[in-house]
């Protein structure tokens, strides 16, 4: 829980609440902008569902899904990052388009460190935070970020949607 977010692990879910959180995540929705930043988040949760690596969250506010992120160990790289062991991958994340702008992507991206590290203790993988790049065009998203305490690390050109920062932060 960090202030009025809450990261529901689904994969800790039994099937009947699974399937009540997958049917509020379905009814997410982004901007059009957006659209090229992340993708479905249905799909990107159902994929973290079949991965081992993956670990998908529901972003719960006042009881039901506003958003979704997930962690995963061993693809940091694809952040841009020096090695894909040492951190988790912060990726799939999004607020609904009706809940932005009410600051709970900050929260959920703070939400996320303590996630990742209460995974690091159950799993033993030996993370020492959590990386994620987002766009350049995406200055909201950076300034959630940056208010989360992650820190920029700097350019990183190897995403599918253009130029991406690297940003950075430890348990």
């Amino acid at each position: 829980m960090a202030g009025n977010v809450w990261l529901m692990p689904l994969k800790n879910l039994d099937d009947d609440a699974c399937a009540i959180k997958l049917g509020e995540i379905a009814g997410l929705d982004v901007t059009d902008a957006q659209r090229g930043f992340v993708g479905e988040p249905l799909r990107m949760v159902l994929i973290g569902l079949e991965e081992d690596s993956r670990h998908p969250f529901a972003i719960d506010a006042n009881g039901s899904a506003v958003g979704v992120l997930t962690l995963q160990a061993g693809a940091a790289t694809l952040a841009g990052w020096a090695d894909d062991d040492s951190v988790w991958l912060l990726r799939g994340f999004l607020i609904d388009r009706r809940q932005q702008g009410k600051g709970l992507g900050t929260l959920a991206a703070d939400a996320a460190v303590v996630a990742a590290a209460k995974l690091t203790a159950a799993l033993g993988g030996g993370q020492t935070g959590v990386v994620l790049s987002v766009n350049e065009l995406n200055p909201a998203g950076r300034a959630a970020y940056r208010k989360a305490g992650y820190e920029d690390r700097g350019q990183y050109l190897g995403g599918d949607s253009g130029p991406q920062r690297t940003m950075y932060r430890g348990f």
